[in-house]
Protein backbone atom coordinates (compact mmCIF):
# COMPACT_ATOMS: atom_id res chain seq x y z
CA UNK A 1 0.00 0.00 0.00
CA UNK A 2 3.08 2.31 1.13
CA UNK A 3 4.58 1.79 -2.40
CA UNK A 4 1.55 2.26 -4.59
CA UNK A 5 1.14 5.83 -2.47
CA UNK A 6 4.42 6.91 -3.11
CA UNK A 7 3.81 6.15 -6.79
CA UNK A 8 0.20 7.64 -7.18
CA UNK A 9 1.54 10.67 -6.03
CA UNK A 10 4.98 10.76 -8.41
CA UNK A 11 2.11 10.26 -11.63
CA UNK A 12 -0.79 12.35 -10.67
CA UNK A 13 -1.01 15.81 -8.52
CA UNK A 14 -4.41 15.31 -7.85
CA UNK A 15 -3.88 11.97 -5.88
CA UNK A 16 -0.78 13.43 -4.18
CA UNK A 17 -3.13 16.10 -2.68
CA UNK A 18 -5.10 13.36 -0.99
CA UNK A 19 -2.79 11.77 0.50
CA UNK A 20 -0.90 15.00 1.42
CA UNK A 21 -4.09 16.08 2.88
CA UNK A 22 -4.41 12.79 5.37
CA UNK A 23 -5.93 10.33 3.05
CA UNK A 24 -5.90 6.52 3.00
CA UNK A 25 -7.21 3.98 1.59
CA UNK A 26 -8.69 1.67 4.38
CA UNK A 27 -7.28 -2.05 4.34
CA UNK A 28 -10.09 -3.99 3.67
CA UNK A 29 -10.48 -8.17 2.83
CA UNK A 30 -12.62 -10.37 2.39
CA UNK A 31 -11.87 -14.27 2.47
CA UNK A 32 -11.17 -15.46 -0.86
CA UNK A 33 -13.00 -18.63 -2.70
CA UNK A 34 -16.64 -19.22 -2.69
CA UNK A 35 -17.56 -17.42 0.89
CA UNK A 36 -16.25 -14.12 -0.21
CA UNK A 37 -17.56 -14.54 -3.93
CA UNK A 38 -21.39 -15.17 -2.54
CA UNK A 39 -20.47 -12.32 0.18
CA UNK A 40 -19.86 -9.82 -3.02
CA UNK A 41 -22.89 -11.05 -4.56
CA UNK A 42 -25.13 -11.27 -2.15
CA UNK A 43 -24.40 -7.52 -0.85
CA UNK A 44 -24.56 -5.66 -4.26
CA UNK A 45 -27.75 -2.92 -4.54
CA UNK A 46 -28.66 -4.04 -0.65
CA UNK A 47 -28.12 -2.10 2.70
CA UNK A 48 -24.92 -3.33 4.66
CA UNK A 49 -27.44 -4.13 7.31
CA UNK A 50 -29.51 -6.32 4.80
CA UNK A 51 -26.43 -8.09 3.56
CA UNK A 52 -24.90 -9.27 7.14
CA UNK A 53 -28.84 -10.28 7.92
CA UNK A 54 -28.52 -12.43 4.65
CA UNK A 55 -25.15 -14.11 5.13
CA UNK A 56 -26.34 -14.64 8.65
CA UNK A 57 -28.89 -16.87 7.55
CA UNK A 58 -27.26 -18.37 4.73
CA UNK A 59 -24.54 -19.44 7.66
CA UNK A 60 -27.06 -20.65 9.99
CA UNK A 61 -28.85 -23.00 7.36
CA UNK A 62 -26.11 -24.19 5.35
CA UNK A 63 -22.96 -24.52 7.97
CA UNK A 64 -21.16 -26.19 5.55
CA UNK A 65 -21.53 -24.08 2.33
CA UNK A 66 -20.11 -25.15 -0.48
CA UNK A 67 -20.76 -25.60 -4.31
CA UNK A 68 -22.40 -28.94 -3.94
CA UNK A 69 -24.50 -27.89 -1.20
CA UNK A 70 -25.76 -24.99 -2.77
CA UNK A 71 -26.79 -26.64 -5.91
CA UNK A 72 -28.18 -29.29 -4.17
CA UNK A 73 -30.48 -26.91 -1.76
CA UNK A 74 -34.03 -26.36 -3.16
CA UNK A 75 -35.00 -22.80 -4.16
CA UNK A 76 -37.13 -22.57 -1.36
CA UNK A 77 -34.26 -23.18 1.23
CA UNK A 78 -32.42 -20.26 -0.93
CA UNK A 79 -35.07 -18.19 -0.63
CA UNK A 80 -35.93 -18.75 2.40
CA UNK A 81 -32.48 -17.16 3.69
CA UNK A 82 -33.20 -13.19 1.74
CA UNK A 83 -32.30 -14.21 -2.02
CA UNK A 84 -33.71 -12.47 -4.44
CA UNK A 85 -34.34 -14.59 -7.83
CA UNK A 86 -32.02 -13.51 -9.73
CA UNK A 87 -29.29 -13.58 -6.79
CA UNK A 88 -30.21 -17.04 -6.62
CA UNK A 89 -29.70 -18.24 -10.02
CA UNK A 90 -26.01 -16.07 -9.63
CA UNK A 91 -25.29 -18.54 -6.88
CA UNK A 92 -26.05 -21.43 -8.40
CA UNK A 93 -24.54 -20.59 -11.90
CA UNK A 94 -21.36 -19.92 -10.03
CA UNK A 95 -21.75 -23.38 -8.43
CA UNK A 96 -22.22 -25.39 -11.13
CA UNK A 97 -19.05 -23.79 -13.29
CA UNK A 98 -17.28 -24.87 -9.79
CA UNK A 99 -18.59 -28.36 -9.94
CA UNK A 100 -18.17 -28.50 -14.20
CA UNK A 101 -14.51 -27.23 -13.57
CA UNK A 102 -15.35 -24.22 -15.71
CA UNK A 103 -14.21 -21.71 -12.72
CA UNK A 104 -11.39 -22.31 -10.16
CA UNK A 105 -11.41 -19.75 -7.82
CA UNK A 106 -8.18 -21.00 -6.03
CA UNK A 107 -6.31 -20.48 -9.81
CA UNK A 108 -7.05 -16.90 -9.55
CA UNK A 109 -5.16 -15.40 -7.56
CA UNK A 110 -2.25 -16.59 -9.33
CA UNK A 111 -3.46 -15.64 -13.09
CA UNK A 112 -3.01 -11.99 -14.89
CA UNK A 113 -6.13 -9.01 -13.83
CA UNK A 114 -7.28 -9.23 -17.61
CA UNK A 115 -7.87 -13.33 -17.40
CA UNK A 116 -8.80 -13.61 -13.50
CA UNK A 117 -11.46 -10.94 -14.54
CA UNK A 118 -12.28 -13.25 -17.90
CA UNK A 119 -12.72 -16.49 -15.77
CA UNK A 120 -15.14 -14.54 -13.52
CA UNK A 121 -17.21 -12.70 -16.05
CA UNK A 122 -17.77 -15.94 -17.86
CA UNK A 123 -20.32 -17.18 -15.22
CA UNK A 124 -24.10 -15.93 -15.99
CA UNK A 125 -24.45 -13.23 -13.36
CA UNK A 126 -21.16 -12.14 -12.75
CA UNK A 127 -20.43 -8.68 -14.24
CA UNK A 128 -17.23 -6.18 -14.49
CA UNK A 129 -18.20 -4.88 -10.90
CA UNK A 130 -18.54 -8.27 -9.11
CA UNK A 131 -15.66 -9.33 -10.69
CA UNK A 132 -13.32 -5.97 -9.75
CA UNK A 133 -14.14 -6.08 -6.46
CA UNK A 134 -13.93 -9.72 -5.76
CA UNK A 135 -10.10 -9.11 -7.37
CA UNK A 136 -9.69 -6.47 -5.38
CA UNK A 137 -10.90 -7.09 -1.89
CA UNK A 138 -10.59 -10.72 -2.02
CA UNK A 139 -7.50 -11.33 -3.89
CA UNK A 140 -5.88 -7.95 -2.72
CA UNK A 141 -4.75 -7.32 -6.85
CA UNK A 142 -3.03 -3.94 -6.95
CA UNK A 143 -4.15 -2.70 -10.51
CA UNK A 144 -7.83 -3.73 -10.60
CA UNK A 145 -9.95 -0.66 -11.14
CA UNK A 146 -14.01 -0.47 -11.22
CA UNK A 147 -14.91 2.12 -13.33
CA UNK A 148 -18.82 1.29 -13.03
CA UNK A 149 -18.88 1.73 -9.83
CA UNK A 150 -21.04 5.02 -8.83
CA UNK A 151 -18.67 6.50 -5.78
CA UNK A 152 -15.61 6.10 -7.79
CA UNK A 153 -17.51 8.18 -10.27
CA UNK A 154 -18.58 10.60 -8.08
CA UNK A 155 -15.18 10.81 -6.04
CA UNK A 156 -13.24 11.52 -9.47
CA UNK A 157 -16.04 14.31 -10.41
CA UNK A 158 -15.34 15.92 -7.75
CA UNK A 159 -11.46 15.54 -7.20
CA UNK A 160 -10.85 17.00 -10.88
CA UNK A 161 -14.07 19.53 -10.49
CA UNK A 162 -15.67 17.75 -13.68
CA UNK A 163 -18.91 19.43 -14.73
CA UNK A 164 -21.00 15.98 -14.41
CA UNK A 165 -19.96 12.37 -13.35
CA UNK A 166 -17.60 10.54 -15.75
CA UNK A 167 -19.67 7.17 -17.14
CA UNK A 168 -17.52 4.16 -16.94
CA UNK A 169 -16.08 4.36 -20.10
CA UNK A 170 -14.88 7.73 -19.21
CA UNK A 171 -13.21 6.97 -15.57
CA UNK A 172 -11.68 3.76 -17.20
CA UNK A 173 -9.74 6.09 -19.46
CA UNK A 174 -8.82 8.63 -16.68
CA UNK A 175 -8.22 5.76 -14.40
CA UNK A 176 -4.93 4.63 -17.45
CA UNK A 177 -2.90 7.12 -15.49
CA UNK A 178 -2.50 5.00 -12.86
CA UNK A 179 -1.57 1.91 -13.60
CA UNK A 180 -0.17 -0.14 -12.24
CA UNK A 181 -1.82 0.98 -8.97
CA UNK A 182 -5.35 1.48 -10.12
CA UNK A 183 -6.50 -0.49 -7.15
CA UNK A 184 -4.89 1.34 -4.80
CA UNK A 185 -5.95 4.30 -6.49
CA UNK A 186 -9.42 3.03 -6.36
CA UNK A 187 -9.11 3.00 -2.49
CA UNK A 188 -8.05 6.10 -2.37
CA UNK A 189 -11.18 7.68 -4.15
CA UNK A 190 -13.28 5.57 -1.31
CA UNK A 191 -11.70 7.03 1.08
CA UNK A 192 -12.70 10.38 -0.51
CA UNK A 193 -16.21 9.76 -1.31
CA UNK A 194 -16.45 8.97 2.10
CA UNK A 195 -15.24 12.16 3.15
CA UNK A 196 -16.98 14.14 0.92
CA UNK A 197 -20.15 12.44 1.80
CA UNK A 198 -19.50 12.96 5.57
CA UNK A 199 -19.32 16.61 4.82
CA UNK A 200 -22.61 16.13 2.88
CA UNK A 201 -24.21 14.85 5.71
CA UNK A 202 -25.07 11.63 3.74
CA UNK A 203 -24.77 8.39 4.48
CA UNK A 204 -21.82 7.29 2.70
CA UNK A 205 -21.84 3.99 1.08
Amino acid sequence: MATGLAELCRLDPDLARLVAAGMRPPLRRREPGLAGLLSIVVGQQVSTASARAILARLAAAFPDLSAARIAAASDAELLGAGLSRPKLRTLRAISASILAGRLDLSSLAGMPAAEAHAALTAVPGIGPWTADIYLLFCLGHPDVFPAGDLALQEAVRALLGLPARPNAKALAAIAERWRPWRGVAAGLLWAHYRRIKSREGVLAL
